[in-house]
């Protein structure tokens, strides 16, 4: 195992397009660390750079105690599972599986029964002599995995590698995929655009955007408190609530209505100033009857997510979200009440966290 550094890493395109801006990141020995973002924000260019599949404009990518910036790809001992699975269609499991013992020149009976003992880790013992063409998308999937595992490499990389499953697939995937990294205990680095595989997988995370790291946490600390308004509204299956707001004293003017100040925030405001107030839908309680601190307004727009329901209320023109529990949905038309939770909800000014 070994952990990975960046410092001031930085790529530029031709054309002066900075897709990597001066980023610092240490991923520890052993983490599963996940790399979230927007389609373009840099994500897979970063993979790619601690691959050495691009190369670095500054700079440098440590891996262990080894500063690999120059070093090529196949000198930096890390095993990378792309999109694709990136599999040889001639091959079998098998050959696919010992392909990177070979080009280490592994005796061929030692790299066989590599591949068969890892292989069977991974339940293919009767897809063996089968080639890609002949299997499915999950096992397609478990073969890129055990060609990583045969390397025994002191890190491994994947390029958003559930995106070809389905959605029952993938969601048995990351599980398998989570369980295997943390019985192997390597270091890893998960790209994904998709927020739920970060939340579920990763034990820490970066946000990513144009090229720059907007925030890293565990998936608890990103969820909870967005350092910003862009981690805010991208984070989260429902995006959450960004009012606009004015501070009066310990309340909050939002949408005509007055909310307390927050408890992260509390001492921290100037009376007048214009702010963001922040809450998910998951920590707004909904009412039919009014309440101190709430938001009223008309239920615009209601959608079921299965076991709850997403509310939206029409408050004096503005949209306010809540998570309602199944069986208390309810009805278009219906006049209803948001109530944030002051330990849940926060403040942002010009984009900001405001918090002790």
């Amino acid at each position: 195992m070994s952990a990975i550094e960046l410092r001031g890493l930085t790529k530029v395109y031709p054309g002066g397009v900075k897709a990597l801006d001066s980023l610092d990141l240490v991923i520890p020995d052993g983490e599963f660390f996940a790399l979230l973002g927007p389609s373009g924000c840099g994500k897979t260019t970063l993979l790619r750079t601690i691959a050495g599949l691009e190369t670095a404009t500054g700079g440098a990518v440590v891996i262990g105690d080894r500063d690999v910036t120059g070093v090529q790809p196949g000198a930096r001992d890390i095993a990378m599972v792309f999109q694709d699975y990136a599999l040889f269609p001639h091959m079998n499991v098998t050959d696919n599986i010992a392909y990177p013992l070979r080009i280490k020149k592994v005796a061929r009976a030692t790299r066989q029964q590599k591949a068969a003992e890892v292989g069977a880790r991974l339940g293919l013992e009767q897809l063996m002599e089968r080639r890609p063409g002949q299997l499915s998308g999950g096992q397609q999937q478990r073969v890129a995995l055990a060609r990583v595992m045969a390397t025994q490499a002191q890190a491994f990389l994947f390029d958003e590698p559930l995106s070809n499953l389905d959605a029952r697939l993938r969601l048995e995937a990351r599980t398998f995929l989570k369980k295997l990294q943390h019985e192997l205990g390597v270091t890893t680095v998960f790209v994904t655009h998709d927020q739920a595989e970060a939340l579920a997988m990763a034990d820490r995370m970066a946000v990513m955007e144009s090229g720059h790291i907007r925030q890293i946490g565990t998936p608890a600390e990103v969820f909870q408190r967005p350092a910003n308004t862009f981690v805010a509204g991208f984070i989260g299956s429902t995006p959450m609530n960004l009012l606009d707001g004015v501070v009066r004293g310990d309340t909050v003017d939002v949408a005509d209505c007055k909310v307390a100040v927050p408890e992260s925030a509390e001492g921290l405001l100037r009376d007048g100033e214009k702010i963001v107030y922040g809450v998910r839908p998951e920590y707004n309680v909904y009412s039919a009857e009014s309440a101190d601190g709430s938001l009223g307004g008309t239920v615009s727009i209601v959608e079921n997510l299965g076991a709850t329901y997403l509310v939206t209320l029409d408050v004096n023109g503005v949209p306010v979200q809540a998570i309602v529990p199944e069986g208390r949905e309810p009805e278009l038309g219906d006049e209803g009440f948001a109530v944030p939770r002051r330990d849940r909800a926060l403040i942002y000014r010009d984009g900001e966290l405001v918090s002790a």
